[in-house]
């Protein structure tokens, strides 16, 4: 059983930008050299990586062993959002205090949504993909999940959220949250994140939201209205890397570091996930390897 990822003091760090210095030191973002193939040798637990127009594998390493998963299982919360009949991305959604409530219960990575203010879906799913905010996990799962209550609607939604799992093969993986703050059973593969981010790729919606480096969004208040501005977490590789469209960071005690990525060069898009690799330098690297063997073989 995988445990819970309680606690986001690293999910916290991943926001932090790799210096230069950091990045040249470790060669993360180094072109790969003509015809170089070898297999690289990654930090991370469990990686794959695969040509996203054949689906052809290109490297595994633990592909098919559960891991948790950290704030990658955001990635599925868009995923199943997206995928509502008749999605209305300007529907409006009333901040709840019970959202702040929950990032300071267990110190979750937010995009700092203030009560009573009122956003678009489309802006809570920039604040849950950019600065990977449980809140707007929370606001996204009570809007579309169904019931009377709060909490059946959470568990409606985590409901919808293995519907998918199951729907996409992803035979590894089971969510137990909304944003990876896992109970004790929220886990998937590096093969199962890709297969979910390749499909949720499809999304123009989705392909927008997670190659954006920041945005400022002006939303509703009470009195009038405010910006809130975020960053996100995937900018060492959206800033560093030629080419990269995506996708998600990762991090918890029991996660360590993940990230799941893509980029295209020449007309051909790779895209795969290294899990519980060593530090958010390690993961950035380990995605950089990854992604110039795709490319070069």
């Amino acid at each position: 059983m995988i445990t819970g990822i309680k606690g986001t003091r690293f999910r916290r760090a991943a926001a932090v930008t790799l210096t230069t210095g950091a990045v040249l030191a470790a060669g993360a973002f180094g072109a790969a050299p003509a015809g170089a193939v070898a297999t690289p040798t990654i930090a991370a637990k469990g990686g794959y990586v695969m040509n996203n127009g054949t689906g052809a594998s290109l490297y595994t390493k633990a592909a098919d062993t559960p891991l948790s998963t950290g704030s990658t299982t955001k990635i599925m919360t868009a995923k199943v959002v997206l995928s509502q009949p008749n999605l209305n991305l300007d529907a409006k959604v009333k901040v709840k205090g019970i959202y702040s409530d929950y990032i300071v219960a267990n110190n979750a990575s937010s995009a700092h949504l203030i009560v009573g203010d009122t956003l678009t879906v489309r802006q809570l799913l920039y604040g849950l993909m950019l600065p990977s905010g449980c809140d707007a996990a929370y606001a996204l799962a009570d809007k579309f999940g169904s019931g009377t209550s709060t909490a059946a609607r959470v568990k409606s939604f985590i409901g919808k959220m293995n519907t998918t799992a199951h729907s996409l093969g992803m035979t590894h993986s089971h969510f137990d949250s909304f944003d990876g703050i896992g109970n004790g059973n929220n886990y998937s593969t590096p093969r199962d994140l890709t297969k979910l981010a390749s499909n949720a790729m499809k999304s123009t919606t989705f392909k927008t939201v997670v190659k954006t480096v920041s945005t400022k969004q002006k939303v509703t208040t009470p009195g009038g209205y405010r910006y809130y501005t975020w960053e996100n977490t995937n900018k060492p590789l959206l800033t560093g890397y030629t080419g990269t469209i995506g996708i998600k960071t990762g991090s918890g005690p029991e996660a360590k570091y993940c990230l799941v990525f893509a980029a295209t060069r020449n007309g051909k898009t790779v895209i795969g996930t290294v899990l519980a690799s060593t530090s958010i330098t390690a993961r950035t690297s380990d995605a950089t390897k990854l992604m110039n063997y795709a490319f070069a073989r």
